[in-house]
């Protein structure tokens, strides 16, 4: 794997890792901050299924959880032959800090530098909304509802 071709995003959220990792993995949480259906399992094996805009269904499977702490899931898009349904793979980890807590989002298996660069845009817009939620305040409606990508 080539290391050009991942996405890494640091996120400081002035709030706590628990609350951090609720809005990651309870679906109605994740639904104040990203997609309009969320399914998820926060388990080994578990299914992660989010419509991210309404329009594109991102879906993998729990690798690992370890709460408040990390985790990791596969990570790709219905119908996409370029990034296929639980074709990549998504970690995260949450450090505490002082004032809150540190968001470490690591994307790998991405084909190529345009993917790895349209998925860096998508997770800053998601993560920027996911911070301002943590931090008690509303992010208001999400820009890109309907939003079908670029696969």
């Amino acid at each position: 794997m080539q290391e050009a071709l991942v996405v890494r995003r640091e996120t400081h959220i002035p709030a706590p890792r628990a609350t951090v990792f609720a809005f990651l993995t309870d679906p109605e949480k994740i639904l104040r901050w990203m997609g309009t259906e969320a399914q998820v399992e926060p388990q080994p094996g578990g299914l992660y299924l989010v419509n991210v805009t309404g329009a594109r269904i991102a879906r993998g499977s729990f690798r690992e959880v370890v709460p408040v702490h990390r985790l990791a899931y596969s990570f790709g898009w219905d119908g996409s032959e370029v990034v296929p349904p639980a074709s990549s793979l998504v970690e995260i980890d949450l450090m505490e800090q002082p004032d809150g807590t540190l968001l470490r989002l690591t994307h790998t298996g991405l084909p190529s530098a345009e993917q790895c660069a349209g998925h860096a845009e998508g997770w800053a817009h998601y993560l920027d909304r996911l911070a301002e939620l943590a931090a008690g305040r509303d992010p208001g409606p999400d820009p890109w509802h309907g939003r079908t990508g670029n696969e």
